[in-house]
């Protein structure tokens, strides 16, 4: 069910009379209030929201509960995000925050009522708590929890999520060196070249392996690709990955990195594992990346292009990925590539490039031995944009994250990536507003 359906009112407007009998007076006063069930099928709860206010207070909504609530009757509510809940009335009940599962809170009745109503906060301006479960007495009331209901009310969260429209305006994408210039293809690297990109490794049984590339975004989130973080298109484990920022030789032998345990992994709720539909995902840390020799690249705007040079688009790819001995380097490679057509694509290899190709996907590359590979998936194509307009010096600007490595052709012999093919391209692009949603 869509946002739409889950609508049961518009508005509710209060209105006051200024001119005594005169209905020419009646006037707004307030805002107007928005009523919308939150769980899908449920007739029983209901929340009420007042648009327009300040942006540190309009993650706030009301919930109401019509149903007989026997003394000793118990609620658990659980949500997305952090929250923070109020009762209206506390005379007939008390409500605690659960100490075994986070986002959780118990509400326990020492009376009996007809119903009940709280308050809702988020914790973090712009970012709304939504119901993942509403349990009472142990049965479940909010099967369908209607998530996101609120996004398109909320001027804050809409500035944020819009931004894919406009130039950001914070210091990502930035070497700590004083340059930012451009590579050559199939180039080496050297330490803190690409201070963003990080290295997923997995438990696997006894062993922990690396599995694919990623990219810091902020403090607290990771980009890569949805098959990176799950299996089969089933999402892992949180405890099962790990993150290690500012890596530049694979296996050992750097200074200055930062290991990360995984506090959430989200996949996009319409990630298809076979065919890599909407692969994307966001690995959430446990503990902040601390900005050092690590930083944060920056994410892709829509007028990003009218700053480039040149009508091509060319994005550079890094990472560890196989090279000619068909194993994974030692050592963070880079290779820069252009995007080209979707018609050119599907010449090239009509069989593959037709089946996986849709309008959330990119193709790019050469056709010349540069290619990503197995071990690349998950890592940005990233695009320098230069500080200037049409600036061609190639010194002054940042990198923006374009797409993400997830699928190419592969060898007749092996289940290794065929270097004279295409690669497709998650179009980050496409995500920005579903990323910033659950940043």
């Amino acid at each position: 069910m869509n946002i739409k359906q889950g609508l049961f009112y518009i508005f509710i407007t209060l209105l006051l009379n200024v001119n005594g009998d005169d209905d020419s007076g009646w006037t707004f006063i307030g805002n107007p209030l928005l009523l919308v069930r939150p769980c899908n099928g449920s007739t029983d709860i209901s929340a009420s929201f007042e648009p327009g206010l300040a942006p540190e207070e309009e993650n706030t909504y009301t919930v109401f509960i019509s149903k007989k609530f026997p003394t000793s009757s118990v609620i658990v509510l659980k949500f997305d995000a952090d929250a923070s809940i109020t009762l209206k009335d506390r005379s007939f009940a008390r409500i605690r925050a659960n100490k075994d599962e986070s986002n959780t809170f118990d509400i326990n009745f020492f009376k009996g009522s007809k119903s009940i109503s709280f308050i809702v906060r988020g914790l973090t301006p712009g970012t709304v708590p939504y119901f993942k479960s509403v349990k009472i007495n142990s049965k479940e009331y909010c099967k369908e929890p209607l998530g996101g209901f609120l996004d398109q009310y909320i001027t804050g969260y809409k500035d944020h999520a819009e931004s894919a429209s406009r130039e950001p305006v914070t210091n990502c994408g930035r070497r700590k060196v004083d340059h930012t210039e451009l590579i050559v293809n199939a180039a080496p690297t050297k330490p803190g070249d690409w201070p963003w990109h990080v290295a997923l490794y997995k438990l696997d049984r006894s062993s922990i392996k690396y599995i694919c590339g990623g990219t810091l975004i902020s403090e607290h989130f990771v980009l890569t690709a949805a098959h990176c973080a799950s299996s089969r298109g089933v999402k892992l484990l949180p405890e099962v990955l790990s993150v290690v920022l500012g890596k530049f030789n694979l296996i050992g032998g750097d200074v200055g990195t930062q290991e990360r345990e995984v506090h959430q992994i989200i996949l996009h709720d319409k990630f298809e594992h076979r065919y890599l539909d909407h692969d994307i995902a966001l690995v959430k840390l446990k503990t902040e990346a601390v900005f050092t020799d690590v930083k944060p690249a920056c994410l892709w705007y829509d007028k990003a292009e009218e700053k480039l040079p040149t009508n091509e688009v060319l994005g550079t790819i890094v990472g560890w990925g196989f090279d000619i001995s068909d194993s994974l380097s030692h050592q963070i490679n880079q290779a820069s590539m252009p995007i080209v057509s979707e018609n050119t694509c599907i010449k090239s290899h009509p069989v593959f490039y037709s089946t996986v190709l849709n309008e959330n996907k990119f193709c790019a590359g050469y056709r010349n031995g540069t290619s990503a590979c197995n071990g690349d998936s998950g890592s940005a194509f990233q695009v320098f944009i230069p500080d200037k307009e049409k600036d061609t010096s190639k010194t002054n600007g940042a990198w923006f994250v374009r797409g993400i490595v997830s699928q190419t052709v592969a060898r007749i012999d092996k289940a290794i990536c065929d270097p004279e093919y295409y690669v497709v391209f998650t179009d980050v692009g496409k995500y920005i507003h579903w990323i910033n949603k659950h940043m």
